[in-house]
């Protein structure tokens, strides 16, 4: 019987990659670290060399952000992680205390489910893949229904290099018929292990939902505060590097700018003789009906748009240089639009009287959608710069550098990952930037290093308070008790 329903048919998919990759993994937990590295880096050459044929298909299909960026996004998914990642011990023996005699043994946590967002398909794909096959694991691709072929033939490349390079054939599996029932059933089924899941809020609500262990990043909202002792052109340079990379399709890109009063003026013209665009009054408002959809949400045809492009959809004109498109803003929350996070080169303008009050405005922009990921502080002053580490709900805090790039490892010291954990704060499992240590599971092999009889000699001893022990400070404040009376 041939399944006619596109639902069932997505289910049984599932079901079958599902099975695929519970066998592959199993042979592959059998192999040595040599060879699994062998494999790993065979995967990372190949991802290398198709990083400009991936990015074509990302931006043909998806419509999103720029061909020459996702190049780059490709290559820092293949060359940058697999540098980070190829001398990791993840198999057998991680660490040995011979003084303790406690052994860590390394044990894949098995299948892990992915998720894939739209604005980062291949990178995404490629980093996901080489980071759960270093750990010994199998993965299965839910790509979104808008990326599902570029993110198949990512899938597809790396699983036959793989394959020719000793790897079994099912490791790497991709959906083809993406549905919602069928994403359903990857994440909830019994022989997955765990799910890697990246995107938007509702789709990593529900990874989490779904009773399978899950590490799950959703959106940021990132400000970047420019303090009055930063290198002004080089701050502004470095957030409209950020902010037009891939057209602000990085979860981890600026969407606000926040500075103070005695140096706005300064900031403003910097921002306009580097290509920013300030929007006038009545312009803004017919800028702010089109980034958002008539019920408030992100409208996601402006998404990974240039933003001339977006002021066109507006009905406004701007100078065809205009790289950024940047609205004086008042408030944070929904009836201030430009103050959520936009996945386009718009940026929202605010201006405080010091830095006392800029830090909890960026605090309210966080809680607007951005809890637990990342800000960005342009400064030279190392005691606001620690400040800001001290008191801001993030666990991503740049300094001196591009958001996006920051954020992902690409230009600071962080661990070169496309999944970035928000904590507790933003309703994730971790706060680091996923690695393949994330995907492991530690067993411990413990020796006895002493007898359980010694240990009821040890809780009779009386505990000691100084030089006296608990029971003669008891006598002393009865006796105390005794001559008040009491």
């Amino acid at each position: 019987m041939v399944l006619q329903d596109k639902d069932l048919q997505s289910i049984q998919e599932v079901r079958n990659l599902i099975g695929r990759a519970k066998e592959a993994q199993r042979e592959l937990s059998t192999f040595s670290q040599e060879k699994i590295d062998s494999i790993i880096k065979s995967m990372a050459k190949a991802a290398e060399e198709a990083s400009k044929s991936l990015a074509k298909k990302a931006a043909e299909e998806t419509g999103f952000g720029k061909y020459e960026d996702k190049i780059i996004k490709n290559l820092f998914a293949s060359k940058a992680v697999y540098e980070y990642i190829k001398d990791m011990k993840t198999v057998g023996i991680l660490k040995e205390d011979k003084e303790k005699r406690l052994m860590e043994i390394a044990s894949p946590v098995g299948v892990i489910a992915a998720l894939i967002p739209s604005t980062n398909p291949t990178s995404t794909t490629i980093y996901k893949s080489l980071s759960a096959l270093k750990a010994g694991n199998a993965v299965i691709f839910s790509p979104h229904p808008s990326a599902k072929n570029c993110t198949y033939e990512t899938a597809k490349l790396l699983q036959e290099t793989a394959s020719r390079n000793g790897a079994p054939d099912g490791l790497i599996g991709c959906m083809t018929i993406p549905t919602m029932e069928g994403s359903k059933e990857l994440m909830t089924h019994k022989d997955v292990s765990l799910i890697l899941a990246t995107g938007g809020s509702a789709m990593v609500k529900a990874a989490y939902s779904s009773g399978t262990p899950a590490l799950g990043v959703g959106p940021g909202n990132v400000p970047a505060f420019i303090e009055k002792t930063a290198k002004i052109p080089a701050a502004v340079r470095r957030i409209i590097t950020s902010k037009t990379f891939d057209n602000g399709t990085i979860c981890a890109s600026e969407q606000a700018v926040v500075t103070e009063t005695a140096i706005a003026n300064q900031v403003r013209e910097e921002f306009m003789r580097q290509g920013g665009y300030f929007a006038k009054e009545e312009e803004a408002a017919k800028l702010a009906k089109t980034i958002q959809n008539p019920w408030g949400g992100l409208n996601p045809k402006i998404v990974g748009q240039p933003a001339v492009k977006i002021a066109a959809m507006a009905g406004i004109q701007v100078p065809s240089n205009t790289k950024v498109i940047l609205c004086n803003e008042k408030g944070v929350g929904k009836d201030y639009p430009f103050s959520m996070e936009k996945l386009s080169p718009i940026l929202a303008f605010y201006t405080k009287d010091d830095w006392h009050e800029a830090c909890e405005l960026c605090i309210e922009l966080l809680k607007y959608g951005g809890l637990g990921h990342s800000l960005v502080i342009h400064s030279e002053n190392e005691e606001i710069i620690r400040e800001f580490a001290l008191k801001k709900p993030v666990f991503r805090i740049m300094v001196n550098t591009p958001s996006s790039h920051g954020a992902i490892g690409a230009t600071t010291s962080l661990a070169p990952s496309l999944t970035l954990g928000c904590g507790s704060l933003g309703g994730s499992a971790t706060s680091d930037n996923v690695s393949p240590l994330h995907l492991i599971n530690i067993k411990r092999l413990a020796y006895g290093v002493k007898e359980a009889d010694e240990l009821g000699d040890e809780a009779i001893q009386p505990k000691q308070t100084g030089d006296i022990d608990i029971d003669t400070i008891t006598q002393l404040v009865l006796q105390e008790l005794k001559n008040l009376n009491i």
